[in-house]
């Protein structure tokens, strides 16, 4: 979190937030209860964003694939977000 800027940054773990790039999947053994804690998963990212966006807070996720795959733009969108030093 940047509390001068009010902009909040989440890196997300791609299995447990449930980011398509993983296709989803869940596991076999025991499925109702993984169904469910994705779901929550999900809804508490969705009530997180929405919450800081109506105390006038940006917010911005990155994925953990993201980080794998090219971590330079990564830093280049973290740059735009956070925009230029106060």
């Amino acid at each position: 979190a940047f509390r001068s800027r009010k902009k909040a940054v989440f890196i997300h773990g791609c299995w447990w937030h449930q980011h398509a790039c993983v296709g989803r999947r869940i596991p076999k053994s025991n499925r109702g209860y993984w169904e469910a804690k994705f779901r929550r998963n999900r809804e508490r990212d969705l009530e997180n964003l929405s919450g800081l966006s109506a105390m006038g807070w940006e917010s911005l996720v990155v994925w953990e694939c993201e980080l794998r795959l090219d971590p330079g733009a990564v830093l280049r969108k973290l740059a735009r977000f956070l925009g230029s030093p106060l």
